[in-house]
């Protein structure tokens, strides 16, 4: 589809030009802010071919495209009348999301229009290693040193940078953010660093630092300096607003940042680079293992940019430990893509699709065709992606791999981490891994061929019935589509197929009979198998695991056996709501992907006993 009729496409289906608040971009999505979600036709979008799923997440309906969503964006904005998210007003209409979701929508904000030239520098960066590897260059020529300039300067800079774009996406004035940010940067006061006795700001003991390659300070600053314009710029006459609110702003905001914001957030940032640090010298196997099995799913629910600022504040630590094992990761996303298109040799599309996103992943460091096109969409190679990501990040971890300046994860910026070997090592053990595991254990695509077929046919008959399973209610409610689920793991269809429940009554009962595979410590999620082997998840309201097992009472426990009626789990639902949590339950059929389908029966309310899906078999 060209990229003129898929953007006006898309902009149909999210409701409209007057459906759209604002539109900004990232790597690979397009991020809407719309005045009304329930507009928005989420399954025509995914069926648009280009778009490879919809995310809802922190205020934002994202549409993922990949690598082609800048071109697809420029189209939007020149063909229709709407608003960039860089330039929203401030009279946004108040959505009602968590503060960590704000946190992170704030520092995705920032990152995005500074994504390219961040690239762009990391790839110059790469290149310069490449020919000193090469020995085509000499690295005390003057040619070396104007190039690494041209790569190191937005790195030295970067406040500065940060401090624009933050303020931009703030509201407040983008150009006295630069200016707070300059400030710190200032060889006056980088000359503090060197000087000797106490340091002081009228008479206030001042802690001097390096903010050279920050990001945490101005990010603090400008999440304080935006109301303080606003308020400013409130008191003050129009005849001297130009220079006063400016002046006021700058005046304050260079010695509070000083004296306050700078140090709290670089004893923060370091910290954090501390605890990475500590866990690797205490296991740097399970280190590995650890982030590169979370790196997906970050991906997936469109929050990974929030990690950035903390890898670009440990290039100046000794370089940054952080990026390097998610690469072991993003490497293992090209292997399961490598894997399928070897595996898939009858079906032309998946074949296709999997060649295609695997070489957008090994030049472009772009994954998400991969994650979304594929593993979201076969779902037994979730579990495949983990191990060789987790065979991988550990490798890295290990040889203690650093980088020194931001570059996407790709064959063409190897050169950029150090040790180099080790570095190799780690990401081919994990393309390896992904590549064989794939192709004994991934999928050929029949599935989806079977699709329609098996929609077409009666889902259960006397005559046939050997070949499906009802599974009943496990609790009375509003039964809803998977799809509304506020949760981007359970709606994406991540975890499996299913439905949600709008609980009326606090009462879990075994839906079949069977045995309780896992119960949660916080017993807000129950995990089953029924003696047919059909292995269901009960997850009560969502993200409930923070409760700690507050108003939640279990009536059985791991390995229990259960027959169907026997009572799980009971809970609190008023308590829990007036605690701040939705009690909206997803119940998901995990092995999904071993059947021809789970087919949901229509939304309504729903009593115990009462068939809520049909799985075929």
């Amino acid at each position: 589809m060209e990229n003129k009729q898929l953007g006006n496409r898309i902009v149909e289906l999210v409701g409209g030009e007057e459906n759209i608040h604002s539109l900004v971009h990232c790597a690979t999505r397009l991020r809407f802010k719309l005045d009304d979600h329930s507009k928005a036709d989420k399954d025509a979008l995914r069926n648009v071919p280009d778009v490879l799923t919809v995310v809802e997440k922190g205020g934002q309906f994202q549409v993922v495209i990949g690598n082609k969503v800048g071109k697809v964006y420029t189209e939007i904005m020149k063909n229709h009348h709407i608003q960039s998210g860089e330039s929203a007003s401030n009279n946004e209409k108040s959505e009602k999301v968590g503060v960590m979701a704000k946190v992170f929508e704030y520092i995705s904000g920032t990152f995005s229009p500074l994504i390219p030239a961040l690239a762009g520098a990391g790839m110059i960066k790469a290149l310069l290693a490449i020919l000193d590897i090469l020995n085509l260059i000499n690295i005390k020529g003057s040619t070396y040193a104007v190039l690494n300039a041209a790569s190191s300067g937005l790195f030295y800079f970067l406040p500065i940078f940060v401090g624009i774009s933050a303020a931009k996406k703030l509201n407040a004035n983008p150009f006295v953010g630069g200016a707070i940010a300059a400030g710190l940067l200032d060889p006056n006061f980088a000359g503090l660093l060197k000087a000797t006795g106490d340091v002081s700001f009228i008479g206030i003991p001042l802690i001097a630092s390096d903010y050279t390659s920050t990001v945490f300070p101005l990010l603090i600053a400008m999440a304080i300096y935006a109301p303080l314009e606003r308020f400013v710029k409130k008191h003050t006459p129009d005849t001297i607003q130009l220079f006063f609110v400016p002046m006021v702003g700058i005046l304050v905001m260079v010695p509070l940042t000083a004296l306050v914001f700078g140090p709290f957030a670089q004893y923060i940032s370091l910290g954090i680079g501390t605890a990475v640090t500590f866990l690797m010298a205490k296991s740097a196997i399970v280190t590995g293992i650890i982030i590169a099995c979370i790196w997906p799913i970050l991906v997936i629910l469109g929050v990974h940019w929030g990690v950035v600022p903390i890898m670009i504040d440990n290039f100046s630590r000794g370089g940054d430990m952080i990026g390097p094992i998610t690469a072991a990761s993003t490497f293992a996303q090209m292997g399961i893509a490598f894997g399928i298109f070897l595996r898939s040799r009858k079906n032309k599309e998946l074949r296709s699709l999997s060649f295609a996103a695997t070489l957008s992943g090994l030049f472009a460091g772009v994954t998400e065709p991969i994650l979304y096109g594929l593993v979201l969409r076969y779902r037994k190679l979730l579990p495949l992606l983990l191990i060789a990501g987790a065979i991988g990040g550990a490798i890295v971890a290990t040889f203690n791999v650093r980088v020194f300046g931001f570059v996407f994860n790709s064959a063409l910026t190897i050169p950029a981490y150090t040790p180099t070997l080790g570095y190799i090592f780690g990401i081919g053990a994990a393309f390896l891994a992904a590549t064989i595991l794939a192709f004994i254990f991934g999928t050929e695509g029949k599935k989806k061929a079977t699709e329609n077929s098996v929609e077409a046919a009666p889902l259960h008959t006397d005559e046939d019935s050997s070949k499906t399973y009802e599974l009943p209610a496990p609790l009375k409610g509003e039964m809803i589509p998977l799809e509304k689920v506020d949760d981007a793991v359970f709606s994406s269809g991540a975890m499996g197929k299913g439905v949600g429940i709008e609980p009326t009554e606090g009462i879990v009962s075994a839906p079949f009979d069977g045995k309780v595979a896992t119960l949660f410590p916080t017993k807000h999620a129950i995990g089953l198998i029924s003696e047919d082997g059909v292995e269901v998840l009960i997850h009560i309201g969502l993200d409930t695991v923070q409760l700690g097992g507050k108003h939640f009472e279990s009536h059985v426990e791991s390995g229990s056996i259960v027959k169907k009626g026997d009572k799980l789990v009971t809970f609190d639902i008023q308590a829990i709501k007036e605690a701040g949590y939705k009690t909206t339950t997803p119940v998901i059929i995990t092995t999904t992907a071993d059947y021809l389908d789970v087919v949901p029966t229509n939304p309504r309310l729903v009593t115990a006993e009462e068939t809520i899906l049909t799985i075929v078999k």
